[in-house]
C-alpha cells in the first residue's frame, strides 16, 4: 500500500513539474520572438523615415525659344533659283548661338534641316528667277527638334543685261551700285558688299539666276515659340 502511494506521489511529482517547465519555455520563446521584433521595427521604421523624407528631384523647366527669335543658318550646299527644285531638301548648321537670357538655347554649330518651297530659273516664267526656302528642323540635344519659321524668298527681275532686284537681302543694292560703276564685274563685287549686310549673297547678274552659295548665312525667323528639354 505504501509502494502504490508513493508511486502515485512519484507521478503526481512528475506531471506537475513537467507542466510547470513547458509554459516557461513558451514563455522565453516569446520573449526572444517580441526581442527580435522590436529590434527589427525601429530598423525598418528608420528606413521607411529616410524614404520618405528624401525629396524627389523635381525636372528642369523646358526652355523656351520665342516667336520672333532669328536663327541664322550657314548653308551646308549652294542653293539657287536654277540648281534647285522645288522639295528639294538641304543641310547646314547654326552660324551663332540662339540665347535666351543668358543661355545659349541654340548653340552654334547645331545642325539643321531645311527644304526648298520653290525654285523657278530665269526665264521659266514671266518676272525673272525665283528661289524659296524654308526651315524645318533643328538638332539640339541629340534631337531633331521640328520648327515653324517664315520661308525666305529671292528673287531676281531682269532690266536688260547687267543689273536685277533681289527680294530678301542687300545684295540688290550692292549689285546696282557695282553694275553701274564698273559693268560686269563691279556689280560682282557690289553683290558681296550688298550681301553681307543682307545676310545672303546672291549671283544674278547678266543672264545668271539667283544663287545663294555654299557656307552663305540665311537668316530665319520663328514664328512659333519653340520648347526645348534640358
Amino acid at each position: 500500500m505504501r509502494r502504490l502511494t508513493l508511486f502515485a506521489l512519484c507521478f503526481y511529482l512528475v506531471v506537475v513539474l513537467g507542466c510547470n517547465r513547458k509554459p516557461a519555455s513558451d514563455n522565453a520563446n516569446g520573449a526572444t520572438a517580441a526581442s527580435d521584433t522590436s529590434n527589427a521595427a525601429p530598423g525598418g521604421n528608420n528606413n521607411m523615415g529616410t524614404a520618405a523624407n528624401t525629396p524627389e528631384k523635381a525636372p528642369a523647366p523646358p526652355l523656351v525659344v520665342p516667336s520672333g527669335a532669328t536663327v541664322t543658318v550657314s548653308l551646308g550646299s549652294a542653293l539657287g533659283s536654277k540648281i534647285s527644285q522645288s522639295g528639294q531638301t538641304f543641310t547646314g548648321t547654326v552660324a551663332k548661338d540662339v540665347m535666351v537670357g543668358n543661355e545659349a538655347a541654340i548653340p552654334k554649330g547645331a545642325n539643321v534641316t531645311g527644304t526648298v518651297v520653290d525654285a523657278k530659273a530665269l526665264g521659266k516664267f514671266a518676272g525673272g528667277a525665283v528661289l524659296q526656302i524654308r526651315l524645318d528642323s533643328i538638332n539640339v540635344n541629340g534631337s531633331d527638334m521640328p520648327v515653324q519659321a517664315s520661308a525666305r524668298s529671292f528673287s531676281v527681275k531682269g532690266k536688260g543685261k547687267r543689273t536685277g532686284i533681289m527680294a530678301g537681302g542687300g545684295a540688290a543694292l550692292g549689285g546696282i551700285i557695282g553694275g553701274l560703276a564698273g559693268g560686269g564685274k563691279g556689280a560682282a563685287i557690289g553683290l558681296l558688299a550688298g550681301g553681307g549686310a543682307g545676310g545672303a549673297g546672291a549671283a544674278f547678274t547678266g543672264n545668271k539666276d539667283v544663287v545663294l552659295p555654299a557656307e552663305s548665312d540665311v537668316s530665319f525667323q520663328l514664328t512659333k515659340p519653340l520648347e526645348l528639354k534640358q
